[in-house]
């Protein structure tokens, strides 16, 4: 388990630039606010960019670029990932029926996949870090997780009936699998927080290898603001990076 205490100094990267889709939903744009105050530079592929913030869209460190990031082609994503030492995704489907039953329905999975590819034509040194937002919902197949027989009958009714959560699942499993342990382009995390709530400023959070609650009887709570304090930390800290490259760490808001 790691903790995280605010305030604490840790070793950081030389300023890079950070593309980061998924800019305009709450958990991004909290990510682009972190990576811009400390000091790097963003690359946001959004889909209107009037959903971003004034100051955001206004910062001499943050490139936007108008678009869904699937509607983009091979080559805009080639150049758009040029030159970026990280890849954050904050992207997730809506919260209504045409964002949960509608097209794509493998829009993190296939935007995992494309940004991967894009990424590696660039034959980056060292590999780029990609870090996916994903939940707790998502096992990690590479450990044997415990689950009860009730959650698993729930989870499978969730994939079977709602779309996103197979995204997720397969997202993850891109990572995990597609890409895998030692690719020479691409390392990466799938950040897995709990139940997410709204809070003004960062609280000290836990971090764990795997859940220690269910996710769906016994739901932990993680603020979107720590969410993207803890993918701007995988995105520029090397020994935050060290940690946990290669896993689906699990956060939770400390009790």
């Amino acid at each position: 388990m790691s903790d995280f205490a605010i305030g604490r100094r840790r070793a950081t990267l030389p300023p890079m630039t950070v593309l980061v889709v998924g800019a305009t939903g709450a958990t991004g744009r909290l990510l682009v606010q972190q990576l811009l105050a400390r000091g790097e530079s963003v690359r946001a592929i959004v889909r209107s960019p009037g959903g971003l913030p004034d100051d955001v869209r206004s910062h001499e460190r943050c490139e936007v670029v108008p678009g869904a990031v699937l509607d983009l082609s091979d080559a805009e994503l080639i150049d758009h990932t040029r030159g970026c030492a990280a890849i954050a995704s904050c992207l997730g489907h809506t919260l209504s029926f045409r964002g949960i039953f509608g097209s794509p329905r493998r829009l993190v999975t296939q935007a995992v996949r494309r940004l991967c590819a894009a990424a590696r034509t660039h034959a980056p040194a060292p590999p780029v870090r990609f870090v996916l937002m994903n939940t707790t919902g998502v096992r990690n197949r590479d450990l044997d997780e415990p689950i009860s027989f009730a959650q698993k009958c729930v989870i499978g009714l969730l994939r079977a009936l709602l779309p996103p959560h197979a995204d997720n699942e397969q997202a993850a499993d891109v990572l995990r699998c597609e890409v895998g342990q030692n690719d020479v382009a691409i390392e990466w995390a799938a950040v897995r927080p709990d139940g997410l709530t709204n809070e003004g400023a960062v609280t000290e959070y836990d971090v764990h290898p795997s859940p220690t609650r269910s996710a769906i009887f016994d739901a932990g709570k993680t603020s979107r603001i720590n969410v993207a304090h803890f993918m701007a930390e995988l995105a520029t800290g090397d020994e935050v990076w060290e940690e946990w490259k290669g896993r689906m760490p699990v956060i939770y808001n400390r009790e």
